[in-house]
Formats: structure tokens, sequence, C-alpha cells
């Protein structure tokens, strides 16, 4: 599977979500970078915010954050000595 530019950029949005509490959202605003109002819109579309302009995580928009920070943190750490 091949990463896209696009989704790098909607992997970007979701990483910005705060897992911390439900009702932490987030604004992107109209004078944004073109390519994160645009990921975020797609992001709205595929129902994982509530917000065309970013909101809050839908229930399936939080799992599918947990997972890409979850292996965020897994790449980004240091490698296993074996």
């Amino acid at each position: 599977m091949a990463i896209s530019q696009q989704l790098i950029e909607e992997i970007r949005v979701l990483s910005s979500f705060s897992l911390n509490s439900v009702q932490t959202g987030i604004k992107v605003h109209h004078d944004a970078e073109p390519q994160l109002v645009a990921a975020t819109l797609r992001l709205f579309d595929k129902g994982l915010i509530s917000a065309r302009d970013g909101g809050y995580l839908t229930e399936l928009g939080r799992e599918t954050a947990e997972h890409i920070q979850l292996a965020l943190t897994i790449l980004s750490s240091e490698p296993a000595l074996t």
C-alpha cells in the first residue's frame, strides 16, 4: 500500500488531536495550509471528525487516532538491540 501525500496530511491532522479528553477538539482555520484544510474536509467526509473544519473526533475517529499515535510512537522509538 503506497502512502499518498493526501494520506500523510490526514494522518497529520488526526495526530494533532489530544486523546486525553473527548472534549478537546481542534479548529483548522480557512487560512491554514490548503492541504490541511483539504485533509480536514476529507476526514469529515469519512466520518472521523465532527465538523468540516475540525471539531471533535467521532468514535471511529478516536479509534483511528489512537492507532495512528501508537504507530507513530513505535516508529519514532529507538530500535531494540538484538
